[in-house]
């Protein structure tokens, strides 16, 4: 009897144990944060347990080269050198220089024009990942192809712009190598339709790990009727959300598992809005940027009312009293984003900028539902 005991409790382990075959190993979701050297970032206002990246802005491109803007070269050194300390909480943290953003992308294009340009362009951004020790490199091209902050474009961006990252990747891959590591190749991308139909995305997507497209902004300081910035799904005029540029990035060639979904922690302000709707798609001046810290504040204020547009999935707030409207992120619109990305197979998500939320309540939303299945998500 006791054979037969023994040999049935070895049966019901080998049975229990899991068949690798039909396992998933847990999925690691990328939280990207953008942090702006210009901002003084100091270590203990870095949360870097929460972090997978953190993507230090900017760099420039002048004269065809990647080089510090103006004359902070002393300063990113410093910032270089204390972000990489940061691994010393968190071994696993990528670091990685964005290069561009909206005022320094200037030099892409013509950066870009040529075999023999590209290879100059590349050797300097190596250089610069070499000296400061970086993990990778993030560009932030507003945007190839088109004019962003009244820059230099012309049609062949569509090519260079690949030409570039296939550059930029076989360098890397040749440094890693050398290092026995893998570095980063990764870029910001615009969150409108305009941007993937100039572009070759298909192709683009071969040569980076990753994609942060930039799911905000849809309506901004241009628009004299109000309107979220960063909705989920559409409403409105215009149709965008955050929702539709994932789709389109897909349709333009951008597999599931590349695409990082970029998130706000500020909002924008208008005046002078009228109540109907409270607010919501009404006529107004823009007035400003505003941050989440400061909204955060608003939202406890008596004169302001805080709605939520079940359709947008995104909330507002209204003050009747002085006729200003806020579109922004909260700690709701949040969870349904992290929702989102999990049920579209997504890669994570990306937020700019750490120091607009010094309540750390929507990175930590970000962090408990991208890790909620992990023990460092307990």
């Amino acid at each position: 009897m006791k054979y037969l005991v023994f040999f049935g409790l070895i049966f019901l382990a080998a049975c229990s144990k899991p068949n690798p075959e039909t396992t998933k190993p847990e999925k690691k979701y990328h939280v990207v944060g953008y942090v702006a050297g210009w901002k003084n970032p100091q270590a203990d206002q870095i949360p870097a347990e929460k972090l997978t990246h953190v993507n230090y802005a900017f760099a420039d491109v002048k004269d065809g080269l990647v080089m510090h803007i103006d004359d902070n070269k002393e300063r990113d050194s410093l910032n270089f050198l204390m972000l990489n300390q940061l691994k010393e909480r968190n071994p696993d943290l990528k670091i990685l220089v964005s290069i561009g953003g909206w005022t320094r992308s200037k030099g892409f294009s013509d950066a870009v024009l040529t075999s023999e340009s590209i290879k100059k362009l590349t050797d300097s951004g190596v250089d610069f990942l070499i000296k400061y020790q970086l993990d990778g490199l993030d560009f932030d091209w507003e945007y190839p192809g088109l004019p962003g902050d009244n820059n230099p474009f012309r049609p062949e961006d569509k090519e260079n712009f690949v030409s570039m990252l296939k550059s930029f990747r076989a360098a890397l891959d040749s440094l890693g190598q050398l290092h026995g590591k893998h570095y980063l190749t990764t870029i910001a991308s615009g969150g409108f339709r305009n941007y993937l139909e100039v572009n070759d995305m298909a192709e683009a997507q071969k040569y980076l790990d990753f994609v942060n497209i930039m799911a905000y902004d849809f309506y901004t300081a241009g628009d004299l009727v109000t309107g979220h910035h960063a909705n989920l799904f559409p409403n409105g005029a215009k149709g965008r959300s955050a929702q539709t540029t994932v789709e389109e990035h897909m349709e333009f060639g951008v597999p599931a598992e590349k695409l990082v979904l970029g998130v706000p922690f500020y909002g924008r302000m208008w005046e002078k809005v009228t109540p109907v709707e409270n607010g919501l798609f009404q006529t107004g001046n823009f007035k400003r940027g505003i941050p989440f810290t400061e909204i955060d504040e608003l939202l406890g204020n008596p004169s302001f009312t805080r709605f939520w547009d079940e359709k947008a999935a995104a909330p507002y707030l209204y003050s009747a009293q002085d006729s200003v409207w806020i579109t922004f992120e909260d700690q709701e619109s949040m969870k349904a984003k992290m929702d989102f990305i999990k049920a579209n197979g997504l890669a994570g998500a990306m937020f700019w900028e750490l120091s607009e939320d010094q309540t750390g309540s929507l990175l930590q939303v970000i962090f408990e539902e991208l890790n909620e299945n992990n023990d460092q998500g307990k």
